[in-house]
């Protein structure tokens, strides 16, 4: 394995000398940096960066999210995995979006925790396996959430607007749904509003990709 620098940001001093501890034994990691007091974080990165910045978060806050962003923005080549005491959705979202590319949970054991700076330091994201487990749970209740909104919004269409809509998305231009359906084009027309009204569509574009998502054509 390739070497590399590592920072560590805590400030618990206890805790800050065991993640030293835990990693002085491997080998390939050099921990060039070890702070507990987050004014003198920044100043110590410009004159000793490192590849990865372990940064934990006993107590989540606006703060912390800022000095994610600022460290993220400052530092763009530094990757910063975070050790969070607390896994609420909300706070794992917020930091990953912050710029964090890791997240281990205060129950990730020694072999995680490496694995996951070799991980971000070759450019990937790493997430625990409780981290992991609890995006996916999210990830999966989204979904499911989002099929069920449109469902019900192709159920709000009547049988004549799938049928137009249907058409539309397999390229069908208005006179030609017109003729097919034995209607005015102005009907199409008035059909067409009614159905980007019901589902809250702002272009035709945005019909046929609805169209494509929900399986009404084929492509």
């Amino acid at each position: 394995m390739q070497d590399l620098t590592v920072g560590i940001f805590d400030e618990h001093i206890l805790m800050q000398q065991g993640l030293c501890a835990l990693l002085n034994d491997v080998a390939s990691i050099h921990i060039t940096l070890s702070c507990n007091e987050s004014d003198k974080l920044l100043p110590s990165l410009k004159s000793e960066p490192v590849n990865v910045l372990i940064l934990t978060i006993h107590e989540f806050n606006n703060k912390v999210i800022e000095l994610v962003k600022t460290l993220n923005f400052s530092f763009p080549r530094t990757k910063i995995l975070v050790i969070s005491f607390q896994n609420q959705e909300e706070i794992i979202l917020k930091t990953i979006k912050a710029g964090a590319k890791g997240f281990l949970s205060k129950s990730s054991t020694k072999e995680e925790l490496v694995e996951a700076i070799y991980t971000i330091r070759s450019g990937y994201d790493y997430f625990s396996t409780s981290i992991t487990q609890l995006l996916l749970t999210r990830y999966v209740n989204d979904i499911k959430s989002v099929d069920t909104e449109q469902q019900a919004n192709i159920k709000s269409l009547s049988t004549r607007e799938v049928e137009i809509l249907k058409l539309w998305g397999e390229g069908y231009a208005n006179p030609d749904i017109a003729d097919k359906l034995f209607i005015s084009v102005r009907t199409v027309e008035s059909h067409k509003n009614h159905i980007m009204q019901k589902l809250n569509l702002k272009t035709t574009v945005d019909m046929v990709k609805f169209a494509i998502k929900n399986n009404l054509i084929e492509i």
